[in-house]
Parts: C-alpha cells; sequence; structure tokens
C-alpha cells in the first residue's frame, strides 16, 4: 500500500490543473497547486498501481462506481481540470477524448449494444429528460431557455435544415422516442420513417403514433438500418447515431445513406465529434475501456476530419456544418439537475451502483463538452447537385 500511495501522490502532481485536495484511506491529506481548493478526492481505499497503469479511465471510473473514491465538490470540475491540464497523461492523450472500440458492430452486436443503452427502462429515461424524451443535444437560442424549449428549438431547427416539403418521404435513422419524425409529419405533411433498434423506444413511438393519429403518416420499424430493402427517401437524417457504428463501419453508414436517397435529396447528419484526426498511433484505436463497458459498448466518436472524407468519398456534397458544442455542455447540464432532483423516484428502480455511475457519466460528459475536448456538429449533404435549395441560410432561422 505504501507503493501505491507514493504512486498515486506522485501521479497527482501532474494530473490536476486546478487547486485540489487529496484525503488517502489512512488519513493523510495532500494538496495540489497553490489557491483556493476546488474540490477534494477521497480515496477510502487504494487503486492498484497496474489497474490504473493498465487502463486510468476504468481504474477511477470503477472506484467511483465501487465507492473506493468520493468526490467532494463537482464531478465536472473534477474531470474539465483533467482535460485542461495538457501535461498531464491523460489531459494530453488524445486516445482518452474518444469513445472507440475494436469490436465489429456487426447486426447482431449493434442490437445487443442499443439494448445495453436504451432498454434500461423508459421510466428512468422520463424521470430526467424533458417530456418529448428527447435524448441528444438541445439548441439554445438563449441560456435561459428551459431544456423542454430547447429540445422543441432542436427539433425545429433540424427539420427547417431539411427544407421538408408536403408530400416528400423523410428517413430517420435511430429515431429515439419519435419526437422528430412526429413532428415532421404535423408541421410538414411528409411521409415519415424511424427506425431504432431499441425494443422500448419502438413500443413508445407506436404508442404516439396512435395517441395522435398519425397512423397515415408516421411508421417506425425495429430494425437495423443496414436492414433496410427496397426503399428510397427524399431526405434522411440521424440525430445520435452514428456514435453507435463503430469506426470500422463509417463507409458503410455514408454508402447506405447514398442508396437510400434520392438523387438531388438531402441529408442531415448531426453527432459528436473530434476536432482532431487520430494520431498515428491511435489508428487501431485507443480506448475508454469505462464508457465502453459500462456506458455504450461499441460506440466510437469520429473526427470532423473523417466524416467530411466519408462524405466526400461517396460523392455525397457537403453544403453546411454546424458546431453545437456549448448547447450539448448546457444540455447535460439540465440532465444532471434533473437526474439529481429525480434521485428518490431513480433509488426505487435503480441501486447506487447504478447511479453512481450515470452520475459519472452525465457529468464527464459535460466537462467534456465544456472545454472542448470533445464537440458536436450538424452536417448537411446532397446526393448530387441540389440547385432547389434557397440562395442564403436565412430560412433556417426564419420563425414559422
Amino acid at each position: 500500500m505504501i507503493i501505491e500511495k507514493a504512486f498515486l501522490k506522485t501521479l497527482f502532481k501532474n494530473l490536476f490543473s486546478d487547486p485540489c485536495r487529496i484525503r488517502f484511506w489512512d488519513g493523510e491529506v495532500v494538496e495540489y497547486k497553490e489557491g483556493e481548493i476546488k474540490f477534494e478526492i477521497i480515496f477510502h481505499e487504494p487503486i492498484h498501481e497496474a489497474d490504473i497503469l493498465n487502463d486510468p479511465c476504468l481504474a477511477f471510473g470503477e472506484g467511483y462506481m465501487d465507492k473506493k473514491i468520493e468526490i467532494h465538490g463537482s464531478i465536472e470540475d473534477v474531470v474539465e481540470s483533467i482535460y485542461n491540464n495538457k501535461e498531464s497523461f491523460l489531459g494530453n492523450s488524445g486516445k482518452y477524448a474518444h469513445i472507440i472500440s475494436k469490436i465489429s458492430n456487426n447486426l447482431k452486436k449493434s442490437k445487443e449494444n442499443a439494448a445495453h443503452h436504451y432498454d434500461i427502462g423508459n421510466d428512468f429515461y422520463k424521470l430526467w429528460l424533458d417530456e418529448s424524451m428527447t435524448y441528444s443535444c438541445a439548441y439554445f437560442k438563449t441560456p435561459q431557455d428551459s431544456l423542454s424549449q430547447a429540445q422543441k428549438n432542436k427539433v425545429n431547427h433540424i427539420l427547417k435544415k431539411l427544407a421538408l416539403k408536403e408530400g416528400e418521404t423523410l428517413l430517420d435513422i435511430g429515431c429515439g422516442w419519435g419526437e422528430l419524425i412526429l413532428n415532421a409529419a404535423k408541421k410538414y405533411k411528409v411521409k415519415a420513417m424511424g427506425v431504432t433498434l431499441s425494443k422500448e423506444q419502438f413500443s413508445r413511438v407506436n404508442e404516439r403514433i396512435k395517441e395522435e393519429g398519425l397512423g397515415q403518416l408516421v411508421e417506425v420499424q425495429l430494425i437495423d438500418y443496414r436492414e433496410i430493402k427496397d426503399r428510397k427517401f427524399d431526405k434522411v437524417v440521424s440525430v445520435g447515431m452514428i456514435e453507435h457504428v463503430g469506426k470500422e463501419n463509417l463507409h458503410v453508414y455514408f454508402s447506405k445513406v447514398n442508396d437510400l436517397l434520392n438523387k438531388g435529396g438531402l441529408s442531415m447528419l448531426h453527432c459528436i465529434t473530434s476536432q482532431e484526426n487520430r494520431r498515428e498511433e491511435d489508428k487501431e484505436g485507443g480506448t475508454n475501456s469505462w464508457i465502453n463497458k459500462y456506458i455504450f459498448p461499441g460506440g466510437y466518436v469520429p473526427s470532423v476530419v473523417e466524416l467530411v472524407s466519408q462524405i466526400a468519398a461517396q460523392n455525397l456534397c457537403l453544403i453546411d456544418v454546424e458546431d453545437f458544442r456549448r448547447h450539448y455542455w448546457k444540455t447535460l447540464e439540465k440532465w444532471i439537475e434533473n437526474f439529481e432532483n429525480a434521485l428518490p423516484e431513480i433509488s426505487k428502480m435503480k441501486d447506487e451502483t447504478f447511479i453512481r455511475m450515470w452520475r459519472l457519466y452525465l457529468n464527464a460528459c459535460a466537462a467534456s463538452f465544456h472545454c472542448g475536448n470533445i464537440y458536436i456538429h450538424q452536417f448537411i449533404f446532397t446526393k448530387g447537385v441540389n440547385n432547389e435549395l434557397p440562395w442564403t441560410r436565412e430560412y433556417i432561422f426564419q420563425e414559422n
């Protein structure tokens, strides 16, 4: 234990960018950096040196889940302090900024991965998402917007970008709980189809279609997007799904979208991104094992360069890119607040380990977006030349 403690002391010297206090299992307290203490980390038990060297993200993540580690102060501040210190072994290591898996996401594996994250109960998600059950980055026209308003803003923003016209066909790849396709049908009278791999989402979308009397315009299928056969669409949208396809399937995604689009058709991709392309040593995939094991099995965050290259490789025409990084940070702040307020109800359905896991996940994501460790972008591209779109982007921002 003396060796492990000495190792941790050395590690923490260059880990954080802010003044902090570390309290060890034997009662010893060490403060790092001068100034007002921003947070305190308490070790109830040692974290083995070998585990940290093998995979620090997994070691510390599991340590927090298992209550070997406690944090006094903001978890978000702790994670951001690490990422803001470019001299630390975590802050300057690109591989820990990405959610990467080496496991091939074939049809069977993709369905298992989706169930792992999305089929943990609609009742759980209802407790901290907004009433529309929109589980993706919102769009804040002002910082004072409520989460509900910001999610409505996001859906409307996307639908305007799609330049929908009555009678057109729309496909939503990874449709979630159906908010986008239902609004597209109601507002623009398009024929919308959603696909999802989540049984919980599929069930709820079908309920909503019946509740809102949209059976003639909206359909949802419980299939992988790669299983869509003999269908063509004027518009294809995907929000927060491509992060699940895996590095090896990025070309498959864009090839399939190309096949699904009518000539001149338009697609919008909304996804988490990395600003920097992979370093040479990360081409095979550095791993964040904690995220991959507990949150998003098979996940991968592509770089902007990778996505633009894939679009170009399919001879698709990129016409617009917009950054939403701060919007996702704000969204996560709202989710965290809702999550903590809902703990009395969440604790009735989930155990403490699960709660600590999700608390760490939400706060770590908020920190990553706030400090620019990861980003989120919307890409608009067309299949071939489209001369029917408005000449400027003003139509996207005009009020209905």
